[in-house]
């Protein structure tokens, strides 16, 4: 666990506080993406909850010689660490759960079992076991909280919160999203780096908001240097992350998968663009794929939706929304037996084939996961919003399509129309022209305003501002949250 001071986590730790005012015992689901967060959440829960005993648990990573009896001898020995106690005989995981929830039937206690899905996919009878484990026994402690972790979230939505057998017995269930861009900050004031917004910037569009990689930045740094030793050296933990996350979630499908975000690197796209992409000729299977893909918090899915509302949005387009995975599989991946070999050309990033386009990608997506930072800086009451998201208007006979960045409409019928623009340099007067074109081909009912918003990083012209066309959101305004 790491040594820094907790951050961020606010509603949920409220969630999780909430449970202690039961008079009843609590099951609770957790999912998120490795190195989220997840477990360390739990832990300052616990930390933070007087008087209470912590008991993790965790399940070996899958590999050759992980089989159900190793899962079992390894839980065995967790407990006997946990409870300072001889190792119990790991004959059947329902003789260890009663051992445990013995020792466990009194007081304050938070039992995290991390990475479920590799603690029981290999043995049927584990869940079976468990459910009636909580029953029976766990559950007559009123002061215990259970926590059933894992970032396999299909696996869990599958066969846990989907089951029959566990169906109303969670009292809570939350999904780990990144750290915002002002809890990322606030990381990376921990960690000593403490440079400018664009530098900062950077060190995002490479981490994302996922503490794990945050806690590697080093302050004395710049976000270039910084990157390299994450990147683009063979000891760098963003070097040999991605095979790990794909094949610990995915096992013998990662290999589709990563075709799947391949597809994806340079911006979004329907599902039949990337049945095509991919060439996969059993096209029905993909949906689940890409199901899995935005349970597991690497996509988002984004609806073509109707000004109007007056029609459901059935058609939508799928973004690759994880910022590392797409570093990863433009610069990291291309470049892989060089650094192995110790033979990479350290040139800066910004030389890098297609470096603003994929920083742009990577912007939108940081501002996009931080929606409500940006409808307060706009002075918009989130009771006033009827939708927002990306906008996409399909071509027709008589008007030519239009794709927005991010989309508000007010219940008032006033819409935001928000260009986010990624530069090295200040944005120029040529961005007003992008955005009367697109208002231009925007297909709006009578009555409906629009007011112009421009989110950027780095700077606006003078001759922007001076303008008074856009009302302007600054990355670092961003920063400093709501």
């Amino acid at each position: 666990m790491s040594n820094l001071p907790f951050i961020g986590r606010k509603e949920e730790l409220a969630s999780l506080h909430d449970l202690t005012h039961k008079k009843t015992s609590s099951l609770v689901a957790l999912r998120g993406r490795r190195r989220i967060g997840k477990s360390r959440l739990i832990e300052e829960f616990a930390r933070q909850r007087k008087n209470c005993r912590f008991l993790p648990f965790s399940g070996l990573v899958p590999s050759s010689t992980t089989t159900a009896d190793t899962e079992k001898e390894e839980f065995s020995r967790q407990m006997s660490v946990n409870l300072g106690l001889h190792q119990i005989k790991a004959d059947d995981w329902g003789n260890m759960f009663s051992y445990l929830a013995k020792e466990t039937k009194k007081g304050k206690i938070v039992i995290l079992f991390d990475e479920i899905s590799w603690m029981g996919s290999k043995d049927p009878t584990f869940l079976g076991k468990l459910k009636n484990a909580w029953d029976l026994e766990f559950k007559k402690n009123p002061e215990l909280i259970m926590v059933l972790c894992g970032s396999v979230s299909a696996w869990i939505e599958k066969n846990i919160l989907g089951s029959t057998g566990f169906m109303g017995r969670f009292s809570l269930v939350l999904d780990l999203e990144e750290l915002s861009i002002s809890e990322s900050t606030q990381f990376l004031d921990q960690v000593g780096f403490c440079n400018s917004p664009y530098e900062r910037c950077k060190i995002l569009g490479v981490t994302g908001g996922v503490p794990r990689y945050l806690e590697e930045i080093k302050g004395n740094k710049l976000a270039d240097e910084n990157i390299k030793d994450l990147c683009f050296k063979r000891g760098g933990i963003l070097f040999r992350e991605f095979k790990d996350i794909f094949s610990d979630i995915f096992g013998h499908r990662s290999e589709l998968y990563e075709k799947i975000a391949r597809a994806l690197v340079h911006g979004r796209k329907e599902l039949n663009d990337i049945v095509k992409a991919i060439h996969l000729q059993k096209s029905g299977y993909l949906s689940g794929y890409m199901s899995d893909l935005v349970m597991s918090g690497f996509f988002k899915r984004d609806y073509v939706w109707n000004i109007t509302g007056k029609t459901k949005p059935r058609l939508s387009y799928y973004r690759l929304s994880d910022n590392y995975l797409r570093f990863y599989l433009e610069y990291i991946e291309p470049s892989k037996k060089e650094i192995e070999n110790g033979n990479f050309n350290n040139k800066a990033l910004s030389t890098m084939p297609a470096f603003d386009s994929i920083m742009g990608l990577q912007f939108e997506n940081l501002v996009l996961a931080n929606k409500k930072v940006i409808i307060k800086k706009l002075n918009i009451s989130m009771e006033d919003v009827a939708s927002d998201h990306p906008y996409f208007q399909r071509p027709q006979l008589r008007s030519k399509g239009c794709q927005i960045d991010y989309l508000i409409k007010l219940k008032s019928n006033i819409l935001y129309a928000c260009e986010i623009k990624f530069s090295r340099n200040e944005v120029g007067i040529g961005v007003m022209s992008e955005m009367q074109e697109k208002i231009r081909r925007l297909l709006r009912p009578k009555g409906y305003s629009v007011i112009p918003v421009l989110i950027h990083i780095n700077g606006v012209n003078d001759s922007v501002i001076n303008s008074n066309y856009f009302r302007i959101v600054d990355f670092s305004e961003i920063m400093s949250g709501v």
